[in-house]
């Protein structure tokens, strides 16, 4: 794993808005309170929804709200990628699946048009709209190669229709997520082969099935 640290220029404080605050007394409310630490987690996101990046005195605010070191949480910031540790950008964060499976059916066709329009990987384009970066596996690959845009998959994606997502976004549209290449799910990509009776998934099987006898004996 890569040195994950700190971005180096931080806001001078931080502050819980009161919608994050509610929150974060309802995830606490979740554990004893000797285990309130528990929640730093959900807090962190919480936090990074709120600004869209966790700052250093967002850690040390999260800190005193759990009552743990700050070295705690700072541990757990760190480790984590799916936190941010510098500023993003405040319209999409995109984040190109770049494993084995994406990279053979073309993320670096991908890639290559977040470069092109956006600039630097992993540094904030000039106008503070977007980031973009390469990550592991996200876990959609029967419908490479796909992007996580925000908090939404866009799948099966050519380098036109990345190239589209970035434009729409720029211009203040909101690109649909899901497959660009109409699968439904993670269907195959062309014909069905598997699967493909009903009644095998739909639960019309199961309501004439007879159970074994469970009860307990003598």
């Amino acid at each position: 794993m890569s040195v994950r640290r700190l971005a180096k220029d931080q806001p001078k404080g931080f502050a819980f808005s009161k919608e994050t605050m509610k929150t974060a007394q309802w995830w606490i409310a979740k554990y004893p309170p000797e285990r309130k630490q528990s929640a730093v987690i959900p807090i962190l996101w919480l936090v990074q929804k709120q600004e869209g990046w966790v700052c250093e005195p967002a850690i040390r605010a999260i800190a005193a709200l759990l009552e743990m070191p700050v070295i705690r949480v700072l541990e757990v910031v760190t480790f984590y990628t799916m936190f941010m540790l510098e500023p993003v950008g405040k319209t999409a964060l995109i984040q190109v699946c770049g494993t084995t499976p994406c990279m053979l059916r073309g993320a670096g066709d991908l890639m290559a048009v977040c470069k092109d329009k956006i600039g630097p990987r992993d540094k904030l384009s000039a106008d503070g709209k977007f980031t973009w970066q390469e990550v592991e596996c996200l876990g959609a690959c029967c419908n490479a190669p796909m992007a996580q845009i925000n908090d939404y998959y866009y799948e099966d994606l050519t380098p036109f229709e990345m190239g589209r997502i970035i434009d729409d976004f720029a211009a203040g549209k909101k690109p649909k997520p899901g497959s660009y290449d109409g699968r439904k799910s993670s269907e195959p990509k062309d014909a069905v082969h598997t699967l493909n009776d009903p009644s095998l998934y739909d639960g019309s099987k199961a309501k004439n099935l007879k159970l074994p006898n469970t009860e307990p004996v003598g």
